[in-house]
């Protein structure tokens, strides 16, 4: 078996667990943050949250497997190390942008949800109140 080759198998080894870690600690810790998102409603927040892992798994698996080639050979042990460092290493980052990228997107859906909430005040006034001068200041002279 060539390097090439067990560098390929490692890569693969180790990049499709961690996608799969990281997709599960998402989904797990995520829940109730989508649950807050959308305003308790569970059913909902939890078939968002599956949809989310789908989408996660297919993005990332198909850029492991399509970051899988490698232009140069790979000779000897160095190589396996230094081509596995950068392959793993831009996985990592990628992972990262995505729970970035979509913390970001539902962050911003909380917010507007709260903006929306907050707008409306929780009872109409019932009458306005004109404004009273001020009195003067005394300082005990």
């Amino acid at each position: 078996m060539s390097m090439t080759v067990t560098t390929y198998l490692t890569y693969l080894a180790v990049a499709v667990p961690l996608t799969i870690w990281v997709a599960r600690t998402l989904s797990r810790n995520g829940r109730i943050f989508l649950i807050d998102v959308f305003d308790g409603n569970e059913a909902f927040a939890d078939a968002v949250n599956r949809l989310l892992v789908v989408g996660f798994y297919l993005l990332n698996l198909g850029f492991v497997t399509l970051f899988l080639r490698s232009k140069n050979p790979v000779l000897d042990a160095s190589g396996v190390f230094e081509a596995l460092s950068v392959k793993l290493g831009i996985v990592m980052l990628v992972l990262g942008g995505m729970h970035l990228a979509n913390v970001w997107v539902f962050n911003r859906i909380r917010r507007r949800s709260q903006a929306e909430r907050l707008a409306t005040p929780p009872v109409p006034p019932n009458a306005v109140l004109a404004p009273q001068p001020e009195p003067p200041l005394n300082y005990g002279y």
